[in-house]
């Protein structure tokens, strides 16, 4: 064994193999959820040709209200309705869980209300900035050989291993 790979297991695991921390569920739930994730983007994809992304929802929410030019343009216009529809899907479907086979509920969360809202902010900010969401880019994006997607899935994987680690320094815990 390393030093690299002793200073991992006492500094990362305290005792815990790597799956049990990757997967806190064990595999199956992980699996499920990432099959129905591929095939409901496949289906969205094949019935519309569109790529089921939900960074422009916003923006085509705030077009059926606001009549400033950005919110009026036609990629905006013509996907609203759709994309209306697919982010009601989203809400509903994770209620249907929560009331039902979820083991902590309907809502459950350790982290301070603060933070909560100090990471909506910059996911949100994050999102325009990079014409899309993690998701998007790693789950349609990627599927869509999209060099830009790409890029930017690198980019997200490189700060966010970096921002975990400085916030570890730090001391910093969820």
């Amino acid at each position: 064994m390393t030093n690299c790979e002793f200073i991992f297991k006492i500094r990362f695991l305290h005792g815990r193999s790597a799956r049990s921390i990757m997967f806190p569920l064990g595999i199956y739930p992980y699996l499920v959820g990432g099959l129905i994730i591929g095939v409901g983007v496949a289906f969205v994809y094949v019935l519309t040709g569109l790529h089921a992304t939900q960074s422009s929802f916003f923006s085509t929410t705030i077009s059926y209200f606001s009549r400033i030019p950005y919110f009026q343009r036609k990629t905006y216009l013509e996907s609203r309705d759709w994309r209306l529809f697919f982010a009601v899907g989203v809400i509903l479907g994770a209620m249907i869980y929560a009331v039902t086979i979820s083991p902590d509920g309907f809502w459950t969360t350790s982290v301070q209300w603060w933070r909560l809202l100090v990471g909506g902010f910059l996911v949100g900010f994050g999102t325009r900035l990079s014409s899309g969401c993690t998701s998007g880019h790693g789950i349609s994006g990627l599927a869509s050989l999209s060099t830009t997607s790409l890029y930017a899935v690198v980019t997200f994987i490189v700060v966010g291993v970096i921002t975990a680690n400085v916030m570890q320094l730090m001391g910093v815990a969820p």
